[in-house]
């Protein structure tokens, strides 16, 4: 398991509640269903979160959170649901 933190952004900040959270966990998406239990958050979350592109460390992991995915100590995960604007 490492420890790091768990950045929102956009709609991610709205269905999360906070703008980031620490993470205890092996995969990404291990920290995002651990993310996905805390308390006030319902299924707009988990939609956000299926739609969203995902960093780690500033590298993009793509738009799945696999479980190949392993998370670093110390590392940041950036969550960016998809942007619209002109």
């Amino acid at each position: 398991m490492a420890k790091g933190t768990i950045r929102y952004w956009a709609a991610a900040k709205a269905a999360a509640g906070v703008d980031e959270e620490p993470y205890d966990a092996a995969t990404l998406a291990d920290a995002l269903a651990r993310a996905a239990l805390l308390d006030g958050r319902g299924a707009d979350f988990g939609q956000v979160v299926a739609r969203s592109s995902f960093l780690v460390d500033g590298a993009p992991v793509g738009t799945r959170p696999h479980e190949a995915i392993d998370l670093p100590e110390g590392g940041v995960v950036e969550v960016l649901p998809p942007f619209a604007g002109g």
